[in-house]
């Protein structure tokens, strides 16, 4: 494997993007044919294929949120070839309009808030970011880790619309909080993200979301105490497979292990990481599946294999029949509770998604009678009766989604949701309520205004509620279903 050398952040940037240089990962030392030595210098028990296969599976569904992570920051941060390229880590990078079908690095992505980007790299220090007064609409701050972990929020709900600056900090990080700092945010890991959200009433709002995008800011907290910067850290970022072969390839492992230098261990996950490391999974160490025995190969693999089903069982028992909804898997690590298998689904069906406190996410998978929703052959209409629409502080939308890449779909109209600032806009029942009409082909004129268009296949859709009130959380108001109706 090669690597680019020891050199700074900054220069490594240069070194890709004047070179493309691609990064690969090397074949190291660590296998379950070399584990690591005891302190009696005795070679420490190889595990089972079985035992192998056990710990892959369980290593794969706590790794999988970080890697697809890493995988779409170095696509936003480093890699300058890519479509999604944003631009240097530690700097806001606004983006001025809604997704579309052609924005594909994140699933399920929202269409109401236009997004601006903030990769944190707080190894050589923190960083003070800035927000402007935002007074007459709603935005937010979501931090999140490399676990994916929602660590904290700036903005309307969680800050009010203030102007302020804040301090996120690594965790290491012990230095002296200066003057005029709102408050500190610790994050528990080295690298971090930061994914604004700002409203967008509609296509002439554009001026003015750019207006307050602009005073948007990041800066290192030297630079904000005019003092001497420390240090720039060294660094080496190693390309991440794609979507697709980072579900079954055992590279997975070795940047999974190369993540883990970031991510200091947290106490509740220290046997666990003991039990990784009897397969080579762990901080800085190596994966080199060429040194595996056949039987070990093909324990990784059905390993990987197993994590997989395990999710496909988990979504068809506990997300498609409602026990646990899409944002039940986002939120701290203590809301989380190490819940292992709800972080991989929650990162795999919409990766970034709110804390549910921020934004609830009632998500339609299948109709009201339990079957799968698809466009080919089937319409639906979800109606909201009069005076229940979605109770949020701020506003609601309805989005479509075509599987299995759980992106925005193209159709006639260019429409890939239905919110609440088209309410006015919406065709209403002679009793006051709303019926959306969901399906391929259009409903015809008198109904277009309330079509959700639908892809000639499967599907599924996200309604967000942003800054859901009580009821929306409480079980007292509940999202209407989508019921399949005659062609």
């Amino acid at each position: 494997m090669r690597r680019i050398g020891r050199l700074s952040l900054w220069s490594a940037f240069h070194v890709l993007a004047s070179t493309g240089l691609v990064l690969t990962l090397s074949a190291c030392e660590t296998t379950p044919n070399s584990m690591a030595r005891n302190g009696a210098g005795m070679e420490a028990v190889e595990p089972t294929p079985a035992e192998l296969r056990a710990i892959v599976k369980e290593a794969y569904i706590y790794g999988f949120p970080m890697v697809d992570s890493y995988r779409i920051q170095y696509s936003y941060f480093v890699d300058r070839a890519s479509p999604e390229y944003k631009g240097e880590w530690n700097e806001v990078h606004n983006v001025a309009r809604v997704f579309t079908p052609q924005d594909k690095a994140i699933q399920t992505p929202n269409s109401d808030t236009p997004y601006s980007f903030l990769g944190a790299d707080l190894r050589a220090e923190p960083l003070v970011i800035s927000v402007p007064a935002i007074p007459d609409r709603y935005y937010s701050l979501q931090f999140i880790d490399m676990y994916t972990h929602n660590f904290a929020y700036v903005g309307s709900r969680a800050t009010g619309s203030a102007a302020g600056d804040y301090l996120l900090a690594g965790p290491s990080w012990q230095g002296t909080v200066p003057e005029g700092i709102k408050s500190v945010i610790r994050a528990e890991t080295n690298l971090a993200f930061v994914l604004y959200r700002t409203q967008l009433f509609g296509t002439d709002d554009v001026e003015n979301v750019e207006k307050i995008q602009a005073n948007y800011k990041a800066q290192p907290l030297s630079r904000f105490t005019e003092a001497p910067p420390p240090q720039a850290s060294a660094d080496e970022f190693i390309q991440p497979l794609s979507a697709e072969a980072q579900k079954t390839s055992p590279e997975f492992f070795g940047i999974l292990n190369w993540l883990l230098q970031f991510t200091p261990t947290h106490p509740s996950e220290k046997a666990l990481m003991s039990r990784f490391a009897k397969a080579g999974i762990g901080a800085g160490k190596g994966f080199d599946v060429a040194a595996f025995s056949p039987a070990q190969r093909q324990a990784v693999q059905e390993g990987m294999a197993d994590a997989w089903k395990a999710f496909a069982q988990y979504k068809a028992e506990v997300i498609d029949t409602g026990k646990k909804g899409s944002a039940d898997g986002f939120g701290t690590r203590e809301y989380l509770h190490n819940d292992y298998l709800m972080r991989m689904a929650s990162a795999a069906l919409g990766i970034y998604g709110n804390s549910k406190e921020e934004a609830n996410y009632p998500a339609y998978f299948t109709d009201s009678e339990g079957k799968p929703l698809e466009g080919a052959l089937s319409r639906y209409t979800l109606r909201f009766e009069p005076g229940r629409l979605p109770p949020v502080n701020s506003f609601w939308s309805l989005t479509m989604y075509e599987l299995p890449a759980s992106l925005l779909t193209e159709n006639p109209i260019n429409r890939y949701l239905i919110n609440s600032p088209m309410e006015p806009d919406l065709v209403r029942d002679a009793d006051g309520g709303i019926t959306l009409y969901i399906q391929h082909e259009s409903p015809g004129d008198r109904k277009e205004a309330n079509w959700l268009p639908a892809p000639k296949g499967p599907f599924f859709m996200i309604m967000r509620e942003y800054w859901p009130k009580p009821e929306a959380l409480d079980g007292t108001w509940k999202a209407p279903p989508a019921v399949r109706t005659a062609q």
